[in-house]
């Protein structure tokens, strides 16, 4: 059953927020913190509902922060732990939180039946074609062909950029284990078609530049959908 306006607390640490229009549309869920040590995307959702980010139409769930004991260290996955993002889809029963708390998103994102997943990710290396695996400043996808909104995002974000380090490229990089594969697969068997996606910033620009990177994406995202 989807959740009900309002913040919601799913297990003691994953707080998920929740945003409704009173005119009908489609559901977005934007996410951040699956890697503790990637903290601009946390940051910009956080300064976004600081700001009073609502949609104009349909519901946006934003989870600030997906791996709390991971950010909380500032480390790829908590001490000791599994990487969240190579636990999907997870199980309720398992010994490890990061397996546990990968079906609980699942099971939310099966209940919501979003028309987009973004997840909120940085990277040491910038995106380079010959160098792989390298992600800074690019949109990673998973199927093909690559969804539209992709490349119309692309094209808005390169229209702002300040300096030739900032373009934005592309990306196609399926890993079959990660939050959005998974998601899109599982959403796909129930009849539901779901774009996901994962923004990538390049983590040699300094923290307040990335972190309006994320929050410049994360509009235009909406926007397209048509929830702003």
């Amino acid at each position: 059953m989807p959740l009900r306006p309002g913040h919601h607390l799913l297990t003691p640490t994953l707080g998920v927020h929740v945003l409704e229009a009173a005119a009908p549309g489609p559901t977005a869920i934007v996410q951040a913190g699956i890697h503790g040590d990637e903290v601009a995307g946390v940051h910009a959702l956080a300064e976004l509902l600081e700001e009073g980010l609502r949609p104009a139409r349909g519901r946006l769930l934003v989870i600030p922060v997906l791996n709390a004991p991971a950010y909380r260290a500032r480390r790829r996955t908590r001490p000791g732990g599994l990487d969240l993002n190579r636990s999907f889809p997870g199980d309720a029963e398992a010994p490890e939180p990061e397996r546990r708390l990968a079906r609980r998103l699942l099971d939310l994102v099966l209940d919501e039946r979003p028309a987009l997943v973004a997840t909120l990710h940085e990277s040491t290396k910038r995106h380079d074609p010959d160098r792989m695996p390298s992600f800074g400043q690019s949109i990673v996808y998973g199927v093909e062909p690559r969804p539209p909104v992709v490349d119309r995002v692309i094209a808005r974000l390169n229209a702002t950029i300040r300096e030739p380090d900032e373009r934005w490229a592309p990306l196609h990089y399926p890993v079959a284990t990660s939050s959005t594969e998974v998601i899109v697969d599982a959403l796909a068997a129930e009849g539901v078609a779901c774009t996901g996606l994962c923004i990538e910033t390049w983590m040699a620009f300094p923290e307040a530049r990335r972190v309006a990177m994320h929050r410049q994406v994360v509009r235009l995202l909406l926007a397209d959908l048509g929830i702003l």
